[in-house]
């Protein structure tokens, strides 16, 4: 559990305090969590009968990881899922919620395993996570983390809007790239000159 709780922390560390960008697809946010998860879980922390943005300023730290570890870990089963990618999925559900779990199902049927790409980790998917990591070891985690990478790129590529959260101001690795590249060897990870090739056609 403490080990899942620095995950947690971490998380809340990366998301940083509040933010209510326009561009950003859920709205007001604190530590990562959104109004709409308030109102999902009906967490009314101000106590005045509503759930608002209100109610994301007051958010705690503690609170966010909490929220975490229940809703975003234990809920959609990653704890299931081998040891050595949680971390990584984790992290990506926060930020993309069941889009986690398809890119995980994607890149399990790229390896061969037949599994349902709808974003809910069930025995097949557990079952097929576990022989990925078997056979491929270490690379497992790796080959997760670089998918994540290539949804970040694609979303933006498909969304302008979005691609400062890939790209930042001066070209470099915005946000969404730095963040998948964490989970993944060094040796995966682009060269700023790759990554501004990448991003070049975004003008």
């Amino acid at each position: 559990m403490k080990r899942i709780q620095a995950v947690a922390d971490a998380i809340v560390a990366r998301e940083g305090g509040f933010v209510n960008d326009p561009a950003d697809p859920g709205g007001a946010t604190k530590f990562g969590v959104t109004l709409g998860t308030l109102r999902r879980l009906k967490r009314d922390l101000t106590g005045d009968g509503r759930v608002n943005v209100a109610d994301v300023r007051a958010l705690t730290r503690r609170q966010a990881r909490d929220i975490f570890i229940r809703d975003y870990y234990f809920r959609p089963r990653i704890n299931d899922l081998p040891e050595d990618v949680q971390a990584s999925v984790f992290d990506m559900y926060v930020n993309a919620g069941a889009n986690a779990v398809k890119i995980l199902q994607r890149l399990l049927r790229e390896m061969g395993h037949k599994v349902a790409v709808d974003g809910i980790i069930g025995p097949q998917t557990i079952r097929a996570a576990q022989l990925a990591q078997d056979e491929a070891g270490g690379l497992f985690a790796d080959a997760y983390a670089i998918a994540r990478r290539n949804y970040y790129y694609a979303l933006a590529d498909r969304r302008r809007s979005l691609r400062k959260f890939a790209r930042r101001r001066d070209g470099g690795k915005g946000g969404w790239i730095r963040r998948a590249e964490e989970f993944m060897s060094a040796r995966y990870r682009l060269s700023e000159a790759q990554h501004r090739a990448r991003v070049a056609a975004w003008g």
